[in-house]
């Protein structure tokens, strides 16, 4: 029993010690606040929304638009809907973020987490995020439930550097 318990307690704190990992990368600390997260942009408030873009989860591990176009500085409000039977995600992140997270999430399949460049959506429910895209080039976004990634749920923001005249 001594040896189980150790075992938990060993990968409860490998839980913790990644989730606290990854959060200090992505730019967040004690406080919840968000900083400009490299190559991404940052959280952006309601406010600020310019456009709001309806995104559909599916359980054939797709999204429904799988690429959306925005222009440098704009704010959208996202708001996923899940029409399926499973719980999908919405995570905007680099390519190499979501790849670690993914994998993360192979490890400990029950994990939650809340941060503002994502949404975790039980099965015919909402989630939002409103983003703020203050860099040019392309924004990855996926469903890091384990296995969704790996059977291809993924898009891409393309974020043009300025709006046409």
């Amino acid at each position: 029993m001594k040896i189980l318990t150790t075992t938990v307690s060993a990968l409860v704190l490998i839980a913790g010690l990644a989730c606290t990992t990854t959060a200090m990368a992505n730019g967040q600390h004690a406080g919840g606040h968000a900083h400009e997260q490299s190559g991404i942009g940052k959280p952006g408030t309601e406010k600020q929304v310019t456009r709001t873009v309806e995104v559909e989860m599916t359980d054939a591990m797709t999204f429904e638009p799988a690429e959306v176009s925005v222009h440098k500085g704009e704010t959208l409000h996202f708001v996923v809907h899940n029409g399926g039977k499973l719980r999908h995600e919405f995570v905007l992140g680099t390519e190499k973020a979501l790849k670690e997270h993914a994998e993360l999430m192979k490890k400990f399949p029950t994990m939650e987490h809340e941060e503002p460049n994502m949404a975790s959506v039980q099965p015919g429910q909402t989630g939002h995020v409103i983003w703020k895209f203050t860099t040019s080039g392309k924004v990855p976004f996926a469903c890091l439930q384990p296995g969704h990634f790996d059977a291809g749920m993924k898009g891409m923001v393309s974020v043009a550097a300025s709006k046409a005249k």
